[in-house]
């Protein structure tokens, strides 16, 4: 049978609903390419569920989410996510940079007592991908919390750099980084660079010890945007990248997605959006355009024959 997983979908109100519709029916594309199913259950939330029920967490979305294996929220920003992230058990923030000439990702422990939690889940990501981590320090304690894992993974290559020289790379040589961890400290200016750059697509996530763990754009849309058709839901689609890798652990399957979404945008794919006026996709043709390189985009044996129809 079949491997199913369960996905809260808070999409809110204005671009919500059209962010989240792109991202479901991505992820049921390419679950099915490899080989499990995806169940994306919708529950009300923020401003959209204040109106039906008058209140923006009613019990039914509290309960849908601690029942998921992971939760995909559209909304940025929204108040009400404090809410759903305060019954979970989250120790670490995620940030994965999406740019044209490669992609990298962030970790920071949420608080003091997740920071080992933190560093041992870096060590495995970068283990998964190339092999390559770097440590931001900014004191000797941190940096012997991030040798002290390194001991548990000789495959993994560790530099320690400081955070100016951190910056500095961020700004101009993104291509040489692979996974950063960083203390919750200066993790805030670090995420910032980051994001800086018109070629670089972000999204975030908090991951959880136990339990599901949340993951959301960290680009907000322009609410002017809001029922036109033609918000921009790369944002949205690499959030949901993420949250089949960091959430669900189908490494596979968030290669293919994030693959595919780098191959739609370098094509020239994108919706109008605010500062795209001059071409002609709209939010549904860039999910078309997406769904439709899934396909070439896979790269590994568990390919489904027919799973895309």
């Amino acid at each position: 049978m079949r491997r199913t997983y369960t996905v809260a979908c808070l999409a809110g109100d204005g671009l919500g609903p059209e962010l989240m519709a792109q991202a479901t029916r991505t992820l049921r594309k390419v679950a099915r390419m490899h080989g499990f199913a995806i169940d994306d259950v919708h529950a009300p939330f923020g401003n959209e569920a204040l109106m039906r029920s008058g209140h923006p967490l009613p019990a039914a979305t509290r309960t849908a989410v601690l029942g998921s294996d992971a939760v995909l929220v559209a909304a940025v920003g929204e108040p009400a996510l404090g809410g759903v992230e305060s019954e979970l058990d989250l120790r670490a923030r995620v940030t994965h940079v999406l740019c044209e000439r490669g992609d990298f990702t962030l970790l920071s422990p949420l608080g003091s007592g997740t920071e080992s939690w933190t560093v041992e889940r870096a060590f495995e990501l970068a283990r998964r991908r190339r092999g390559r981590l770097v440590s931001v320090d900014q004191g000797a304690r941190w940096a012997a919390i991030v040798d002290e894992a390194g001991c548990r993974h000789d495959a993994v290559a560790v530099e320690h750099v400081s955070l100016a020289e951190t910056l500095r790379v961020l700004a101009f040589a993104p291509e040489r980084l692979d996974v950063v961890v960083t203390s919750g400290v200066v993790s805030p200016a670090i995420e910032e660079l980051a994001a800086d750059g018109g070629d670089r697509l972000v999204a975030s996530g908090r991951l959880a010890g136990n339990g599901p763990s949340v993951f959301a754009p960290a680009q907000a849309e322009s609410a002017d945007d809001a029922g036109h058709g033609v918000a921009d839901p790369s944002s949205m689609l690499l959030a949901a990248s993420v949250l089949l890798g960091e959430g669900l652990g189908e490494h596979h399957a968030a290669d293919t997605l994030s693959s595919a979404l780098g191959q739609a945008r370098v094509n020239g794919s994108g919706p109008l959006g605010s500062v795209r006026r001059t071409l002609s996709a709209s939010t549904r043709d860039f999910g078309d355009a997406v769904v439709g390189l899934l396909a070439a985009s896979h790269r590994n044996a568990e390919f489904v024959p027919g799973g895309l129809s």
